[in-house]
């Protein structure tokens, strides 16, 4: 049996990406799975991220762009999606990522089980680690993998069934705002390794700063407002696979405790913003050096 899905990719200002994007969707291998669609959100992109789109979907007619005047949040430009969607089984991507040809077959057919209610892959970072921050961005995805190994937690690119008609637009974390949605409805997540998601971390400190610290208010918010803890939250946890990780590689135990120090820090700040400067981020300033996954 054939299983429908619609495909939701959110941007803003994405020319350097969006066209290796919608090529790798066109050119993905499926067998159980059939595109019906692919809807694009342009949320107030200023580039020639619209223009690129509309001359995709002049030869893919399954491409659709759909264009928010103001920058509302991703949350809110996924609700467009979820409103406009005709599958009940729905993959929203990232703008800024590349998944690779078998990822949505992987995603989307775990939905033959009737349990699962949401699915995610794996990201895999382009960032070489011969830097601090390369390697910071890839011992994070790394412990994101073995976090998600043991309780899954999803992110970057996410399948899920069409059991809300939308999601708290207020949230800067939509992957883990969908996880609380699909655990309340009874349902449960499952994580595939195998789904790989191609992604770029940011290169330099400021750009790093700041995208760990909006993930932490975000976390906060949802803690709050859904009473729904993602599992990177728990310490216990954290500690566990830092220990894997250093058993592992134990010469990389300098350049780990960098990191361990450097995401306190974030988690500092972003607790500080939810805290003291009551901050939302939902509609987040962009970390421009995660923009360009291919050359």
């Amino acid at each position: 049996m054939t299983i429908q899905a619609s495909i939701g990719i959110f941007a803003h200002n994405e020319e350097a990406n969006i066209l290796h994007l919608l090529k790798a969707i066109m050119a993905q291998k499926l067998k159980q799975v059939e595109i019906a669609e692919v809807i694009v959100v342009s949320s107030a992109s200023t580039d020639k991220t619209d223009e690129l789109v509309l001359e995709f979907a002049e030869d893919n007619p399954e491409v659709r762009l759909y264009i928010q005047a103001k920058r509302e949040g991703k949350s809110s430009a996924i609700n467009l999606f979820i409103k406009e969607a005709m599958s009940e089984v729905l993959v929203v991507i990232s703008g800024d990522v590349i998944p690779e040809e078998n990822t949505i077959e992987l995603l989307v057919s775990a939905f033959s089980d009737k349990n699962i209610g949401a699915t995610g892959g794996r990201p895999v970072p382009v960032n070489p680690d011969n830097t601090f921050i390369g390697y910071a961005v890839n011992l994070l995805w790394r412990m994101h993998h073995r976090m998600a190994l043991i309780s899954p937690k999803l992110g970057e690119m996410i399948a899920f069934r069409k059991v809300m008609d939308e999601i708290p637009k207020e949230s800067a974390v939509d992957e883990a705002s969908i996880e609380a949605i699909i655990r309340s409805e009874g349902l449960q997540l499952k994580y595939i390794p195998n789904a790989k998601i191609i992604n770029k971390g940011p290169e330099n400190v400021r750009d790093f700063i700041k995208q760990r610290r909006r993930i932490q208010n975000g976390h906060l918010w949802l803690k709050k407002v859904q009473e729904y803890e993602v599992v990177s939250q728990d310490g216990g946890l954290l500690f566990k696979i830092f220990w894997q990780e250093l058993i592992d590689r134990p010469g990389d135990i300098f350049r780990m405790a960098g990191v361990i120090l450097l995401e306190i820090y974030c988690r500092a700040l972003g607790s500080w913003d939810y805290y003291v400067r009551r901050k939302n981020p939902f509609a987040w300033e962009i970390s421009k050096s995660t923009k360009k996954v291919k050359s």
